[in-house]
């Protein structure tokens, strides 16, 4: 399939065996592994190449690890992949060259679905610059990277780690105003510890790391997102740590472990409700700013999928990428999909711009609107059909008659255990809108 190749070549569930491997020579940055860091309470690097030393260590505080490899598809042509747990993530879209202004080697890496690049000079084996997000006024992130480093935490483990592998009942925020409840789900093999957190709104993806004695450090990047997690276990038998979300943000949480069904998380079918003295009814710009709405022709007699989501969301993604290959398999006659983007730019120019690449990347084939800006308390008066948008992204199940009979709040992708019940769910779900027993 035409949409489900491109997310393979960009954004895919790869495993090790499927990377193509490099050839013994190259002429750009070496293949093979690289551990990166993004630094987090660094000042941001104000330009590139100047006569500085590259620093070749790292330090130890505030530092957010990942791992990449450099892959050749021949001699001169290279890509990377992201490595988080299982997850691998291809990024193609690379240039390399010198910089003429400054004499040095320069790579920048484009996250073109999430609008972030990473940019920094290449010299003997290290790379460093700094991870841009360019829909954020000057956000920018120190970064660094050697080559041949396969260890995600540089840490000295000579101490036998606990083991922390299991469920846990979380809370984040502690005492702000926006405290909210997760479950913690982690894999531990010896000291490596794989999971991911579950909230009432998503998850935090595919996250990796180490147990050392009793503190664990867990991390993930995927070109949207950067997260770094530390916990301690404690005597009483809880954990108690910090998240740290990129440079702009840090909050506390605990844990304590979960024997049997104890989860606090609301059921996501109950977070939004529609509102029954309010008609769903909207109509946007697509990604080539003509105006589309519900009551169009193409709509009429049909039941339909409302995505609210932003090109901007790793979680989004992860759903949009199975709402395409759920219909490339099952047939579209009775049903249609809409997604309404709200995006990170007020200026719908530019917002649009990100649509028509997000829809050209991905090979999707249904509509994409720009419904506005991202604050959720304005992105709920475009949508008065709903008491709030909670999350992104949000899904409205709406029947033949454009009533709205079911919503679901954030989603609980492939990192998840919850992914294989919402997938049976969502065909439940599917089959009586569209009248199929």
């Amino acid at each position: 399939m035409k949409n489900q190749g491109f997310y393979l070549a960009f954004c895919a569930m790869l495993t090790l065996g499927s990377c193509v491997a490099p050839n013994s020579t190259f002429e750009k940055i070496p293949p093979g592994i690289w551990r990166g860091v993004l630094l987090l309470d660094r000042e941001p690097v104000q330009s590139y190449g100047d006569d500085r030393d590259i620093t070749k260590k790292f330090d130890v505080d505030s530092e957010l690890p990942f791992n990449f490899e450099v892959m050749y598809a021949n001699d001169t042509s290279f890509y990377i992949v992201v490595h988080n747990a299982e997850e691998r993530i291809e990024v193609r879209d690379i240039r390399f060259g010198r910089d003429r202004a400054t004499g040095k080697d320069t790579v920048e890496i484009d996250f073109p679905l999430f609008d972030t690049t990473i940019k920094a000079i290449y010299e003997d084996g290290i790379m460093e610059g700094d991870w841009i997000v360019h829909y954020r006024d000057n956000y920018r992130i120190p970064f660094k990277a050697v080559h041949g480093k396969s260890n995600r935490f540089e840490m000295i483990n000579n101490v036998a780690p606990e083991n922390v592998a299991g469920e846990w009942q979380c809370t984040f925020s502690i005492g702000q105003e926006d405290e909210y409840p997760a479950t913690g789900i982690f894999k531990q093999s010896n000291d490596r510890i794989t999971g991911t957190f579950l909230t009432e709104t998503g998850d935090y993806r595919f996250l990796e790391g180490i147990v050392v004695g009793k503190k664990m450090y867990l991390s993930a990047f995927d070109g949207a997102h950067a997260f770094l997690f530390l916990g301690k276990l404690m005597q009483d038998g809880s954990i108690t740590g910090t998240f740290r979300s990129g440079s702009h943000f840090s909050s506390q949480w605990t844990g304590i472990k979960m024997t049997g069904n104890q989860s606090q998380l609301r059921d996501a079918d109950s977070l939004t409700k529609a509102r029954k003295d309010i008609p769903l009814q909207f109509s946007f710009p697509n990604s080539e700013g003509k105006m589309v709405g519900l009551s169009d022709e193409q709509y009429r007699n049909k039941a339909k999928i409302i995505q609210i989501m932003g090109t901007w969301c790793p979680n989004c993604l992860d759903e949009t990428m199975f709402l395409q290959s759920y219909f490339a398999e099952n047939s579209t006659e009775d049903i249609e999909i809409i997604s309404l983007c709200f995006e990170r730019y007020k200026s719908q120019d530019k917002a649009l711009e990100i649509i028509r690449q997000y829809k050209t990347k991905l090979g999707l084939q249904h509509e994409l609107l720009y419904a506005g800006y991202f604050d959720k308390k304005e992105a709920g008066k475009q949508v008065p059909a709903l008491d709030s948008i909670l999350s992104y992204p949000t899904l409205l199940f709406v029947d033949k008659q454009n009533q709205i009979q079911g919503v679901h709040t954030g989603f609980s992708g492939p990192a998840t255990p919850s992914f294989a019940s919402f997938k049976e769910d969502f065909r439940r779900k599917i089959s009586q809108l569209t009248d199929k027993k």
